[in-house]
């Protein structure tokens, strides 16, 4: 009995002091993962979360090319693909569906999780406030829209600019794995704020890129306060409904209704797709430009920084002999241009230990782009 009494008592006192310390939303984390079968942020987790919806207008469907789904894919794409327990893989030729697949029980209806492909998202919004006067610059400073950022060292110069490419500075360590890191906090608290203002800077905002969750979600409390409406509102009207897309998605907030713009767009696969399509045709819809083309050339024209293998929001990679870039989220979620082969490749699922060795790059990429333009070669 007394054993029993002091195993209760400990883990009262411990809770109390994740409480005290700040450390409270991991217990939040432990429901939504470990006591639903799983080990870390999953594809299908939005239901656990709040959410807002992004509306579809008009739904325009894709049409289907007229080698749809004629060509298996070989047997190495296959086993690749198994092997990254991928959950759905479509590709889109000359704006037309070629082939379209899923695993798992999911189809083409199922919504999943962007992950970090929201970031480029929120790049969208960003250069679409820009476009409609509503930020006046993207050189902005971010104090100009929260000036309590003047009082933290170096944050003074911090532009928006500067968070679109991860030149921040911010003191924000991109770990996933880690629960009392801050994207533990972000993930499973209860307010983006805490998570991400309490965090200082620990050098000169545009001297290094280093990619941060962080910096895309303070990117996404400046839009959201200069557009003045939900982030997922001002993406239903400004780009989904344009777009044709052809279901509702769902964006995962905190408990203010404040959207998790460094992630978490829940929507299908045909979708997604459409998103890399935008970016194939310049920033139009139809013959509607939705997105200024300038700034859609800053957001897929290398930074020097980074090395030249980030832009704004986006993934690049112009080294390969077939030149692309992408959305890019945890556990392989992929939006992929091929811009001289007219083509967009989606994969979504669970790669867990994805590995980077191209440059901090997935591997993966590369390898499903040199195989599907080989494989719908025109």
């Amino acid at each position: 009995m007394m054993i029993f009494i002091y195993f209760v008592t400990s883990i009262i006192i411990a809770a109390v002091l994740f409480y005290l310390l700040g450390y409270s939303y991991l217990f939040n984390g432990i429901s939504k993962t470990y006591l639903k079968g799983k080990m870390s942020a999953h594809i299908d987790d939005g239901k656990f979360f709040s959410y807002n919806v992004i509306a579809a207008g008009n739904p325009i469907p894709w049409e289907k090319h007229p080698e749809y789904n004629k060509k298996p894919l070989p047997k190495n794409i296959v086993e690749d693909l198994n092997h990254s327990n991928t959950a759905s893989f479509l590709v889109v030729k000359n704006g037309k569906i070629i082939h379209e697949q899923y695993w798992n029980g999911y189809n083409e209806f199922s919504k999943t999780n962007s992950f970090s492909m929201a970031k480029a998202v929120t790049v969208m919004l960003f250069g679409k406030a820009v476009e409609e006067g509503k930020i006046k610059s993207i050189d902005d400073k971010f104090s100009d829209y929260f000036p309590e950022f003047k009082n933290k060292e170096f944050a003074e110069q911090l532009s928006l600019k500067n968070l679109a490419q991860m030149e921040s500075g911010l003191n924000w360590e991109e770990d996933y794995k880690n629960p009392f890191l801050p994207n533990a906090k972000a993930y499973y608290g209860s307010s983006l704020i805490k998570a991400t203002f309490s965090r200082k800077f620990k050098q000169q905002p545009g001297e290094r890129f280093e990619y941060q969750s962080g910096s895309t979600q303070l990117l996404g409390f400046a839009v959201r306060k200069a557009i003045n409406q939900s982030l997922s509102g001002y993406l239903s009207e400004k780009f989904w409904t344009p777009l044709g897309m052809e279901q509702d998605a769902e964006w995962s907030t905190d408990k203010s209704g404040m959207e998790k713009t460094y992630c978490c767009i829940h929507a299908t696969t045909r979708d997604f797709a459409k998103l890399g399509q935008l970016f194939l045709n310049d920033g139009k819809a139809g013959a509607q430009q939705i997105l200024n083309l300038d700034f859609v050339n800053q957001m897929r024209n290398p930074t020097q920084k980074s090395n030249e293998i980030y832009g704004m929001g986006f993934w690049i990679n112009y080294d390969n002999p077939i030149k692309h870039y992408y959305f890019l989220g945890l556990q392989g979620q992929y939006i992929i241009m091929v811009p001289e082969h007219n083509m967009v490749i989606v994969r979504t699922g669970s790669y867990n230990n994805l590995p980077k060795n191209d440059r901090g790059r997935p591997d993966q990429v590369k390898f499903l782009v040199n195989e599907m333009v080989h494989l719908f070669a025109d």
